[in-house]
């Protein structure tokens, strides 16, 4: 079975109908069969990209929806991994990657997931596919 990274990039673009990206997060999500990979981290970036008030529902809506689904995987928050991410993060001073973004490669690589549903190009300066560009 085939998985994906899901990155903030997907989740804001699946919440908002305005977003550029809204109708092939749809797409993708009323499709796709196998298996979705995301982290903590990257539900915090949403969550707080979704913290007005009126958003609230949405995110909350979202997350709940994800640990549901038994074909999502979370990836919760460890000092470990934060760990490998600053190591990557100090490693790659040349980037403008975010310490998240480091976080979801070091997963990336681990779990051997070369697709990432995202439109931010950093994944592609990691050397991964990104599905919404």
């Amino acid at each position: 079975m085939t998985t994906v990274f899901a990155d903030s990039f997907f989740f804001f673009a699946l919440n908002n109908s305005r977003d550029s990206r809204h109708r092939e997060a749809v797409d993708f999500v009323s499709s796709y069969t196998g298996r979705i990979w995301t982290t903590s981290q990257v539900l915090t970036e949403l969550g707080d990209g979704l913290c007005h008030p009126d958003n609230r529902d949405s995110f909350l809506l979202t997350v709940k929806s994800l640990r549901e689904n038994p074909n999502v995987t979370i990836e919760p928050s460890t000092d470990e991994l934060l760990d490998a991410g600053m190591e990557l993060f100090s490693r790659r001073m040349d980037k403008h990657w975010s310490l998240t973004d480091c976080i979801s490669f070091v997963v990336m690589e681990r779990e051997s997931i070369r697709e990432a549903l995202t439109g931010d190009h950093h994944y592609e300066q990691a050397g991964f596919i990104a599905l919404l560009k």
